[in-house]
């Protein structure tokens, strides 16, 4: 039986205590980390998650088509445009492409996606359809994993230039951007969270929602470190 609900800064800190699931605490990330990751395991990574960020987009335009409030609808297109780019910004997922590049996949087949493994698409897809058929306020909350996101972005950009130097400084600048842009997004997500889910049963199945979007994640780094096992010493 569920309790008294939590108020605001309590229902917020149970929503960032789901951070020990974020996908930066998965051994695949812990190596990225450490600079243990061979050429080919990075590629891997880059082309899959390459996945997910064209199918962000589409997420978002879900939620948007399902969202009777305008006003949500104003500040949430923003985040359609920050990903497709808009008049001269050519947005994330050609950033994206660039950092595929900067990691020596060919334009082309990081496009076709044919590097793209079973196990990710099948996450994605996951993702995206839940976004499609929830409540928006629920898929909404979904994108909270956002407030992970910072963390994981200033250590990319901290620790990749020492440890992969291979790797041309300017495919870096999805991470660069992504820090101010997920800050924003997470106020705005974590506002209507904070309004919509007011029992403690509602409050409840936020929880589950945001751990179904941690466990994607998961889920995602999971299948790329089961397919790009390390090979440096073969290499050598």
């Amino acid at each position: 039986m569920s309790g008294k609900p939590w108020n605001s800064a309590e229902f917020e800190a149970q929503l960032r205590s789901k951070g020990d699931r974020y996908h930066i605490h998965h051994p695949f990330n812990i190596q990225m980390r450490e600079g243990k990751l061979s050429k080919s395991q990075l590629q891997g990574w880059v082309a899959n998650r390459f996945y997910y960020q064209v199918n962000i987009p589409q997420k978002d335009a879900a939620i948007m088509a399902n969202c009777d409030d305008r006003e949500t609808r104003r500040r949430w297109i923003q985040r359609i445009m920050d990903h497709d780019g808009f008049g001269e910004n050519a947005g994330g997922i050609e950033a994206w492409s660039r950092l595929g590049e900067a990691v020596g996949i060919d334009r082309d087949q990081l496009w076709n996606q044919s590097l793209v493994l079973p196990g990710v698409r099948f996450a994605v897809d996951a993702y995206v359809n839940f976004a499609r058929h929830a409540p928006w306020q629920e898929a909404v909350c979904s994108s909270l994993t956002e407030m992970f996101a910072p963390e994981i972005h200033k250590q990319r950009l901290a620790n990749w230039p020492k440890d992969y130097p291979w790797v041309a400084s300017d495919g870096l600048n999805y991470f660069r951007s992504r820090i101010s842009l997920a800050e924003r997004d997470v106020e705005h997500g974590l506002e209507v969270t904070l309004k919509y889910f007011q029992t403690r049963a509602q409050q409840e199945r936020a929880l589950h929602i945001l751990q179904f979007k941690l466990d994607v994640l998961w889920s995602m780094s999971d299948a790329i470190a089961a397919a790009y096992p390390n090979d440096r010493k073969k290499a050598a």
